[in-house]
């Protein structure tokens, strides 16, 4: 029989391990409204990108969730409304209830914009599986991904004597089925475009992840498969840079020096010394600037990778050239900012959406 000061101890020590647990996590609350009316639009979707964490607002525009600390992009969505994303942090003064204001879509301007448009009517024909090379990627885990919905693509080309460039735009979210990893990723593609002159792609945008529902025995070989992903990843970089142990987990950081063929890497024998490594409590700033190699020794790097760059078979270390504007501040689940200051070619470059991973994964 539980005699009473025994209950108080069981009672105690759930109340305790309920505070621990909500401070490892952060409350987000919004309400979406019209910007001209300020009338809520229920059912407006709030997506953390690049997680599985999303919900819907209610009949008066309310929506909460709750999320593990770390920094996350909010993008908030609703039918013939622009799309609106705000910065979320743990480290950042959250006001009770954000108000998100989301404007109405002047089709009018759209129906100029198609008009006027060099678009090429059979695109997916022509331009298809170029767009799922360079969009999904060529790595095994890339043989494995599909594209469920193609007719949501639009292709542009342009060729003169100022520009050579594919342009790719989607009517609506992107569906493409990951069977390597075990998820269904939403992508909701802002633009996608490719270079012909300097063969350089760039698309942004946003994914969200869901897991798929499969067999135990499924199930256990994707979670192998993403431990595999996330090794020498640049999340796995990141959240390392974040804990101080980057050289402990594998990674080593040069400075590059020099240009084209005379261009030399200089180890960064501190990577935490204070000019170039300043944390806080919560998040690190990443003092930067130029060109830096990372490479990963504790992975050899996949065999496809070594086959399409044309390298030797014996290449025991993952490569990657990271150019970076001004520097970069990391949160506690390793999502970074400004991304797009952060240019990243070699191994990193190679792993696209295939091989993309949640903020919220947890290697095991």
């Amino acid at each position: 029989m539980l005699t009473r000061p025994f209950i108080a101890l069981i009672i105690i020590l759930i109340h305790t391990l309920s505070i621990s647990a909500q401070d490892k996590t952060f409350l987000i609350k919004g309400r979406v409204v019209d910007s001209a009316t300020q009338q809520p639009l229920p059912g407006a979707s709030a997506l953390c990108q690049n997680t599985t964490y999303g919900t819907v607002a209610n009949a008066e525009g309310y929506f909460a969730m709750r999320l593990p600390n770390g920094g996350y992009d909010l993008a908030i969505s609703y039918t013939g409304y622009e799309k609106k994303t705000i910065r979320i942090s743990n480290t950042q003064p959250i006001e009770d209830t954000l108000t998100i204001a989301l404007t109405m879509i002047d089709n009018s301007l759209m129906e100029v914009a198609v008009v006027a448009s060099n678009e090429v009517e059979d695109g997916w024909q022509v331009y298809g599986n170029f767009f799922l090379d360079h969009f999904i990627g060529t790595t095994p885990n890339a043989a494995e991904c599909i594209l469920q919905n193609p007719e949501a693509l639009r292709f542009f080309f342009t060729k003169n004597k100022k520009r050579h460039r594919l342009k790719v735009t989607a009517d609506e979210e992107l569906l493409i089925q990951n069977n390597a990893l075990g998820y269904l990723i939403r992508y909701q593609l802002d633009s996608f475009s490719y270079d012909y002159n300097s063969n350089i792609s760039q698309f942004t945008g946003f994914p969200f992840f869901i897991e798929t529902d499969t067999s135990e025995e499924v199930s256990a070989q994707w979670i192998r498969n993403r431990a595999k992903t996330y090794l020498g990843s640049r999340l796995h970089f990141m959240r390392a840079l974040y804990d101080s142990i980057a050289t402990e987990e594998g990674f080593i950081v040069e400075r590059m020096e020099g240009a084209g063929k005379n261009a030399r890497g200089v180890l960064l024998q501190d990577l935490y010394d204070s000019s170039l490594y300043e944390a806080d409590s919560n998040t690190v700033a990443i003092n930067w600037q130029g060109r830096f190699r990372i490479s990963y020794k504790s992975v050899f790097p996949d065999p496809k990778f070594l086959k399409d760059f044309k390298l030797p078979a014996n290449t025991r270390m993952q490569v990657t050239l990271l150019d970076i504007a001004d520097g970069f501040i990391i949160e506690e689940n390793g999502f970074f900012y400004e991304q797009y200051d952060v240019i990243n070619t070699g191994y990193w470059g190679w792993k696209k959406l295939a091989e993309a991973l949640p903020y919220d994964y947890t290697y095991e």
